[in-house]
């Protein structure tokens, strides 16, 4: 009973992780799973969370400052009893117990700009995450579809080699029975070889995009990894939805690095303000609470330690002015910096939207030129099959020679490779403008 536990126990252990292996991927997991995982995005989420302490200290040091102070002495010798004022020569024990702060009142509204300026820093922060977001999400797109390219391309040369396997089966019946010289078999034969050279190159490229894609997913290993392969059509009436003004004025309303520029515009807009604080007068408020308790020995009359306490109690409330006058210009200067910082930033912006506008002209042409290829490679496809079945039946017979055939069958295989680039290429330039448009990375629709 014990060993038929054991061996249970072992097969669902053994078949929960082929479970785990036989995992397949869609484009939405493998996203989502990088962003889950990516260590700059890991670091920039810390990065937020600072600023948002930062802004939170800010807003706290609105609130007014207070110590509490508490210490017991002796003197010995000649010493003044702070209770009575009058001097003994005696060891004199006291205890002085002390609470004060300062309240800023006024210091040209620096407090307030700098809650502002650190609020837009930190909406700035967060669109940097959401950025770095959407790189990784394009960067894991880009390798899924490499990943398919790669599959087709694979398939597409299996064809072929099992093709001029056939070939051989076909061509040595002929050579037996005398119909054809033994150099036609030799060549189809080397041919053969040479196809499956192309098919273990291509299978290790396959593999590497494997390894590209599980790298960005922080995964240890490609050994297990599949995808779920889409099917993926390009319609004889395919276009590109809007043009490029169109995607653009949507992309500046929502595209992070747009929106992340312009709040650290603002941010800076407000570190102006604060630095123009610091030319006005300020005002603060000072208030304090003590007491203290005094002990002489051998004094008659001496109060007690609640007593004393009581009885000793000062409060003080105080108001200062403070009139900046001269400090080497250094007001004057940080305002300037201030100002060239404010100009920088909008030099940034600017830079920020024309990079944008140029990249989003440059998916459009990319998916315009993507497309035009596609349909210049369908029909190179359609017309190198349709030479290469006349080929082959030409050859069947002994009408050409297997250089020929091996020429049209070449043909046909680079027209199917340029067809699925240009596919896939397509595909991936219309995401990147889908992306631009605010639509989440799919391939199902």
């Amino acid at each position: 009973m014990k060993r038929t536990l054991i061996l249970i126990i072992a097969c669902l252990i053994a078949s929960g992780g082929q479970l785990i292996a036989q995992k397949v991927w869609s484009l939405e997991d493998c996203i989502q799973h990088a962003i889950d995982h990516n260590i700059q995005i890991k670091q920039q989420t810390i990065q937020t969370k600072v600023q948002k302490n930062t802004l939170d200290q800010s807003k706290l040091s609105l609130l007014p400052s207070v110590s509490g102070q508490a210490s017991h002495d002796y003197s010995f010798g000649r010493a003044l009893d702070q209770t009575t004022y009058d001097f003994y020569n005696q060891t004199l024990k006291s205890n002085y117990f002390y609470l004060g702060g300062r309240t800023d009142l006024f210091t040209g509204l620096q407090n307030l700009n700098t809650i502002q300026k650190n609020k837009y820093e930190l909406l700035a922060g967060e669109q940097d995450l959401e950025r770095i977001r959407d790189n990784v999400s394009l960067s894991v797109a880009l390798a899924y579809l490499q990943i398919l390219l790669n599959k087709e391309l694979v398939t597409a040369t299996e064809s072929q080699l099992n093709t001029t396997l056939e070939q051989i089966t076909k061509t040595r019946k002929m050579v037996d029975a005398g119909s054809v010289a033994m150099g036609n078999l030799l060549q189809i034969e080397a041919q053969a070889a040479q196809e499956e050279v192309t098919l273990v190159n291509m299978q290790n490229q396959l593999d590497i995009s494997y390894l590209n894609l599980t790298q960005l997913l922080e995964l240890e290993t490609p050994a297990g990894f599949e995808i779920i392969v889409p099917e993926i059509r390009v319609g004889e009436t395919a276009d590109i939805a809007g043009n490029i003004d169109e995607i653009y004025s949507v992309a500046l309303q929502s595209r992070p690095e747009i929106l992340g520029s312009e709040l650290r515009l603002t941010a800076s807009e407000y570190a102006l303000k604060v630095a123009k604080g610091a030319r006005s007068p300020s005002i603060s408020m000072s208030h304090n609470f003590g007491t203290r308790y005094s002990h002489i020995a051998n004094i008659p009359g001496q109060q007690s330690f609640e007593d004393q306490l009581k009885n000793n109690k000062n409060f003080g409330l105080g108001f200062s002015l403070n009139i900046p006058i001269l400090n080497g210009w250094q007001v004057n200067k940080n305002i300037l910096n201030s100002k060239l910082a404010v100009e920088n930033s909008q030099y940034t912006l600017e830079g920020t939207r024309k990079e944008l506008y140029k990249d989003i002209q440059q998916a459009y042409a990319d998916a315009v030129a993507a497309l035009k290829k596609y349909y210049a490679s369908a029909k190179a496809v359609e017309s190198s099959q349709e030479s290469f079945r006349y080929t082959e039946q030409k050859f069947d017979v002994g009408m050409i020679t297997p250089v020929d055939y091996n020429a049209a069958k070449t043909q046909l295989l680079n027209s199917q490779s340029e067809m699925s680039q240009a596919k896939y290429e397509y595909i991936f330039k219309t995401k990147v403008l889908d992306f631009y448009k605010g639509l989440p990375l799919s391939l199902n629709k």
